[in-house]
């Protein structure tokens, strides 16, 4: 899917954002709200092989995708509408340089009631850096040893942990993921 095409599904007056990896911590955007939000239908997982941003073709790293079941805590943004444009295209060339996601709008649940349709990325199964279902220890190796243009992926599990606790939610194999990393990485 080309940036135009949804650019044209998006609604009129402003746009939702999901994030549930580093759009977390570091959207890179500027927005008008910014709320913890819900998704169900998909889980947070370290599926997708970096080889850009958190490694390299030669050493991998692994980044998040959305994959279907479960659900999903993460930070919801506005963006006003003056600015969806400039927003969307910064994030195409952020999130859909490889085509590794869809990007889809998604029903987000913010507080008790607000339900709002949120732009998230999710994982292309089919994709050749889709890495799936990897052992505890293969995915801890290739976050200890991922370093790429946005820095190193350990520092991306820690960050991610952080802002995931910060909205009140544990993941015991990412937690797990991220102690051996460490140990790996002599830390």
């Amino acid at each position: 899917m080309d940036l135009e095409y949804f650019l044209a599904q998006v609604p009129r007056g402003g746009l939702w954002i999901f994030g549930y990896g580093s759009l977390m911590w570091s959207p890179d955007f500027r927005f008008a709200e910014k709320h913890p939000g819900h998704l169900y239908g998909f889980h947070r997982a370290l599926c997708i092989y970096s080889h850009r941003y958190r490694g390299t073709p030669v050493k991998p790293g692994l980044v998040m995708g959305l994959c279907r079941g479960g659900s999903c805590w993460g930070m919801t943004f506005r963006v006003a509408a003056p600015r969806v444009r400039t927003t969307l295209a910064r994030l195409w060339q952020r999130e859909m340089i490889n085509r590794v996601y869809f990007p889809r709008m998604l029903a987000v649940r913010i507080g008790r009631r607000r339900v709002v349709r949120a732009l998230a990325y999710v994982a292309d199964t089919a994709h050749r850096q889709f890495a799936g279902d990897l052992s505890l220890e293969a995915t801890s190796r290739l976050v200890a040893q991922g370093c790429g243009e946005r820095g190193d992926n350990l520092a991306y599990l820690a960050n991610t942990l952080a802002h995931m606790e910060s909205l009140g939610v544990r993941d015991p194999h990412l937690a797990r993921v991220f102690g051996r990393a460490a140990k790996l990485c002599g830390r």
